[in-house]
């Protein structure tokens, strides 16, 4: 759990820098933090500048594929297909997510917020076929509902 309550502390970073409260951590298998980053997607202009492409990154450059393949990635969000697909490509291990897309979406809709992505809604597991994944963590997810909420606000109050 402390992995994952750092993905929500780095996802409050986020917010407070003007992105999208979003956050992640990765794990070697011997439990030690090799990489953590946080979104930069509005920061930066860039819509690709997700945590969890930054950490695939990372460890395709600094991992062997045996390290990575061991690893785990903690994630305040279950990934986007977009960051699905480059956890596949880089050939890393497990993912921890404390809130699932699913309730991202179940989220939006009770705030009357349209969805934006341009992207199919697809599970980590329909993008990437037999990767161990967890979550979502009830008590966390919760936390992780806090802060998008909070975004929503945020965008409102300076559109107002």
């Amino acid at each position: 759990m402390s992995h994952l309550r750092r993905c929500i502390e780095l996802a409050a970073e986020a917010l407070e820098a003007g992105d999208l409260p979003f956050g992640s951590v990765l794990v070697d298998a011997d439990g030690r933090v090799r990489a953590e980053d946080r979104n930069r997607e509005t920061t930066t202009n860039d819509p690709t500048a997700h945590p969890e492409i930054a950490l695939a990154r990372w460890a395709a450059t600094h991992l062997t594929p045996g390290e990575r393949a061991a690893a785990t990635v903690y994630t305040s969000g279950e990934h986007c297909p977009m960051c699905a697909a480059a956890h596949g490509w880089v050939g890393l291990g497990r993912i921890v997510y404390a809130s699932s897309s699913r309730q991202a979406r179940e989220w939006k809709a009770e705030w009357g917020v349209p969805l934006t992505s341009p992207l199919s809604p697809l599970t980590v597991q329909e993008v990437v076929p037999g990767l161990e994944v967890a979550g979502p963590v009830a008590e966390l997810d919760v936390q992780v509902r806090e802060l998008q909420w909070k975004r929503l606000r945020m965008k409102q109050s300076a559109a107002d």
